[in-house]
Order: structure tokens, then C-alpha cells, then sequence
């Protein structure tokens, strides 16, 4: 049986590949206040602003690919049991080959009701005022917004007992309830942390790499597959 690997990813990984990262020094993301673009209650206000920001990061993905990073997670699978769990709303996991992905934060590419959980709808283009599921309630990105519930985190927590190794690549482990995660492994898990900027106290020395998600990734492809 293959060693089950868990992977808790972030914005770091995805940075490489040229995606905007969630927030700027100056506390912006794209020229616009958090609340305002990533709230319920700066949808209300303002649906069209929210419409057309995420629009532009769906746009975006268009002109983006996986690195080396998601392309070699993917490539663990031939050896491992790897499940991604991961704080980015992009689709480059998958795109990378990655056949089990959890996206606790949504994904751009899909919309749902503004009143429900339900139904989730594949969406490529633009999202606008005006389109309406089925039931003719207009929809909005299937993303979690700053106050609302985070539906895949007790489906996070159980994949997270199961972990055999945990890596933690490209995440400030700031961002709650994902960080907690970390808290839900198994004692005997070994953990490996990649990640230029984060101060380590989850793993071993060893098992730490403060490098870009990619160069971290081809290092420890190596071990870990000499380990399995």
C-alpha cells in the first residue's frame, strides 16, 4: 500500500507560476481593500466591483501554467498516495495532473447561487449581473469570502489524520482555519515545510528547505523517494 502524502498548499506555490498573490505589502489586492472585494458585505454593496475583480483573476489563469513544483506533486503519484489540500482558488494542481485536490478557499472557475451552497457550476469566462442558475437566482464566484463558513474543512481534517507525511509548501501559516490543520495529523507523521519566508517550528531542521516552492520540490522528490 502507498504511503499516503498530504499536501497543504498556498499562494507561494502558485506565485511562482505568475499569479497575483492575495494581498500586497501595502495590505491592497489590486488596488482594492480586502472588504471590499472578498466580503459578503462588499458584494452587497458593490456586486459589479466584486463581479469584475474576479473576472480578471479568472482572466489571468488563462495566462498562467503550473511550474515545476505542482508538475512533480503530480508526478508523486506514481509512488504515493498524495492528496492536496490547498488555500488557492486557482485550477494549476490540476492542470499539473493532480488528481486529488481540495480547495478550501473555492476555485475561480466555478459560480454558485448567492443564496446557496448549491449547485457549484463550472465557469471559464466572465461572471456578470444578469446570470442566473437555473432557479433564476443570480451567481456569484464560488469563492469563501472574509466571515463565511469554509464547507471543506471537516473533509480537510479527515484527509489530514490519515497523513503518513504532511508538507506544508508555499503557505505563511497564518490563515485559519487552514493553519489548524497542522494540528489534525498523526504523531507519527513526518512533516516537510518548503517555504522561502516562514520562520519553522513544525518541522525538523532536516525536513525544512527555505527555498521557492520549485527548487524545494525537486529536492525533496529525491528523498522521498528513497524513502518509499
Amino acid at each position: 500500500m502507498k504511503k499516503k502524502l498530504v499536501v497543504l498548499s498556498g499562494t507561494g506555490i502558485s506565485a511562482e507560476s505568475g499569479v497575483k498573490t492575495f494581498r500586497d505589502s501595502n495590505g491592497l489586492w489590486e488596488d482594492h481593500r480586502i472588504e471590499d472585494v472578498a466580503s459578503p458585505e462588499g458584494f452587497a454593496r458593490n456586486p459589479k466591483l466584486v463581479l469584475d475583480f474576479y473576472n480578471a483573476r479568472r482572466r489571468q489563469l488563462k495566462e498562467v501554467e503550473p511550474n515545476d513544483a505542482h508538475r512533480i506533486l503530480a508526478e508523486l503519484e506514481l509512488d504515493f498516495d498524495v492528496e492536496i489540500i490547498t488555500q488557492n482558488v486557482d485550477d494549476l494542481h490540476e492542470r499539473a495532473g493532480s488528481t486529488k485536490v481540495t480547495h478550501l478557499h473555492g476555485e475561480l472557475k466555478k459560480a454558485k447561487p448567492i443564496n446557496s451552497e448549491t449547485p457549484i457550476i463550472d465557469w471559464e469566462n466572465d461572471l456578470n449581473l444578469g446570470d442566473l442558475d437555473e432557479n433564476g437566482t443570480q451567481l456569484r464566484p464560488h469563492i469563501v469570502w472574509f466571515g463565511e463558513a469554509v464547507p471543506e474543512m471537516e473533509k480537510a481534517m479527515e484527509i489530514a489524520e490519515q497523513a503518513d507525511v504532511f508538507l506544508i509548501i508555499g503557505t505563511s501559516m497564518q490563515v485559519y482555519p487552514a493553519a489548524g490543520l497542522i494540528h489534525h495529523i498523526p504523531e507519527s507523521c513526518e512533516i516537510f515545510v518548503i517555504d522561502p519566508h516562514l520562520e519553522n517550528s513544525f518541522s525538523k531542521k532536516a525536513n525544512f528547505f527555505r527555498t521557492s516552492a520549485t527548487e524545494g520540490m525537486k529536492k525533496l522528490k529525491e528523498i522521498l523517494r528513497s524513502e518509499s
